[in-house]
């Protein structure tokens, strides 16, 4: 089901790039006669982790399938600045054509991918699992969910409709944490459903209901151990606030099970690609 969304998802967000990007016709590209063939090839100038072949792929094949792209990299690679990632041969205009709209991808996964590989190492050797949430670029949950776990990461829902997560306005809307698990429960039997709590009440309220997992929201590291140490294992565990590379290990090592990180796909910064035609 998940590939079958990806795929999907990919095939859709090639086809809008393009028609984004080219629009009823590339005039530039134009200039150069219809055929004339090229070589080019795409070089990483920083230290990064590769993602989003699969994408960069899409573009050419969508504008012209006579395009051959040889990788000498794969997603997941660690990255050195001077390193070609692929070769492009065929056509001129198509290559022209589907540059930017592949760059754009291939950048912004490998910075997402990048960024979850740090967040990762971090914490490389405890049992926590760094989520991510559902602050991505529009129109690129599925590719950067996917970039995410290309880094190390691991994925939280993947929209509002597979995981019922109750938070402070759901609750004040319902009534109460009880009312608001109860109707979850009644309404979508067999998921997954957490809930968002501030303080002891909370916890203590949310414990009382068929809540799975609660999210212990900007909770102070003494609060989080206190927490781990007092629930026991009752229900899973999920922290959530300003996390980042400094505190992360800080939080991680007070016993919670997952810890959620919206930085892995919105503080990223475009990894640096250029391509090159050969002469």
């Amino acid at each position: 089901m998940l590939i079958e969304v990806l795929d999907e998802a990919l095939l859709h967000g090639v086809r809008a790039a393009l028609a984004e990007d080219i629009g009823s016709g590339d005039i530039t590209a134009a200039l150069i006669p219809a055929d004339q063939q090229a070589q080019a090839h795409v070089i990483c100038r920083e230290t990064a982790v590769l993602c989003g072949m699969a994408w960069f792929n899409a573009v050419f094949a969508e504008i012209d399938t006579a395009v051959e792209v040889s990788w000498q990299k794969k997603d997941g690679e660690a990255l050195a600045a001077g390193n070609t990632l692929c070769t492009l041969r065929g056509p001129a205009r198509a290559i022209l054509s589907g540059e930017r709209t592949a760059l754009n991808f291939l950048q912004t996964l490998s910075a997402t991918a990048s960024v979850s590989r740090r967040y990762a190492e971090r914490v490389a050797d405890l049992p926590v699992k760094i989520l991510d949430t559902r602050k991505t670029i529009p129109g690129l949950r599925a590719a950067q969910k996917y970039a995410v776990r290309t880094g190390g990461c691991h994925n939280h829902r993947s929209g509002l409709y597979d995981a019922i997560l109750i938070k402070e306005n759901h609750i004040a809307a319902a009534g109460s944490i009880a009312q608001a698990v109860a109707q979850a429960a009644r309404n979508n039997p067999g998921k997954m459903i957490e809930v968002e709590v501030e303080d002891e009440a909370g916890i203590s309220a949310a414990l009382d209901t068929a809540a799975t997992r609660l999210l212990l929201d900007n909770f102070s590291t003494g609060e989080l151990r206190a927490a781990v140490e007092s629930i026991n294992g009752r229900v899973e565990l999920e922290a959530s606030g300003s996390f980042n590379l400094d505190n992360l290990r800080e939080a991680a090592e007070t016993g919670v099970d997952y810890i959620s990180v919206g930085s892995l796909t919105k503080h990223i910064h475009a990894i640096d690609l250029s391509m090159r035609f050969d002469d």
